[in-house]
């Protein structure tokens, strides 16, 4: 499959998976393997920097994944923006950090607070960082976020943990015409056919904690998942049919014998 290309990084994978809600580790880590992805949110706030060995969540992330921090549980851009330098400080994401930057609006949806997650985007893209904004599906927004330096934009199918699905295909299908860089349907996917149907609508990738985490049996999801991306994206490409109101016979009988 091809590669998935972001501030010139290369990823074999268009899963990109998370880090919370397992039950624990060593499930965690079983998941993350299974899913074949290359790329894991961690979030910030929530790592215990005294822990040591096994009682590191970091200890528990397979060799080789790329680390995306995010700002998960932040309200305002100061908050994210601090967030972010913390974990340049911790060396987490690489030299010049990729971030999964979230400005909530409230703790009860947890839908993105547009107006400071743009704020908070332009101060970490000028300072350096390589910033991926969790947003809603709106297209005006989206491309606010392109235009102030972000390397990728990722738009929510539903809310957070909802398991909804792609509840709104029109704005994303808006939101792919007019936005260029790299879009990554992030929140609200519960199956594989949601995974699958994110990718034919032509995002180039999927981010996803809870339908992993959650699901009775995390590692089979997991792999469910990234059947689903690669089966999602070679469909994009290869090209669906248009939709009809009646079809026409797979084996056509104008010129067969007795006709």
């Amino acid at each position: 499959m091809d590669k998935l290309v972001i501030a010139g990084r290369e990823f074999s994978s268009r899963l990109v998976v998370g880090t919370g809600k397992y039950r624990d580790f060593p499930t965690m880590k079983a998941a993350l393997v299974a899913s074949g992805a290359e790329m894991v949110t961690v979030a910030v706030r929530r790592l215990d920097l005294k822990a040591q060995g096994e009682a590191s969540l970091l200890h528990w992330i397979p060799p080789g994944m790329a680390l995306l921090p995010n700002t998960a549980g932040c309200y305002t851009a100061e908050d994210a923006i601090r967030t972010c330098r913390l974990a340049r400080e911790l060396e987490l994401g690489g030299p010049k950090p990729f971030v999964k930057l979230e400005v909530l609006s409230d703790a009860k949806t947890l839908f993105p607070d547009g107006e400071q997650t743009l704020q908070a985007a332009r101060t970490l893209v000028a300072e350096g960082f390589t910033v991926l904004p969790y947003t809603n599906d709106d297209p005006v927004l989206a491309k606010k976020l392109e235009d102030a330096g972000c390397a990728a934009v990722m738009p929510l199918g539903a809310p957070i943990g909802s398991g909804l699905g792609i509840r709104n295909p029109t704005n994303l299908i808006i939101l792919r015409e007019q936005v260029r860089v790299p879009l990554i349907v992030d929140a609200g996917v519960g199956t594989a056919s949601d995974a699958a149907i994110a990718m034919e609508l032509g995002y180039d990738g999927v981010l996803m904690n809870t339908a992993i985490a959650g699901a009775q049996d995390p590692v089979a999801m997991a792999q469910a998942m990234k059947l689903a991306v690669e089966a999602g994206r070679l469909a994009f490409k290869a090209g669906r049919i248009p939709r009809k109101l009646y079809g026409s016979a797979s084996s056509p009988t104008g010129g067969v014998i007795g006709a």
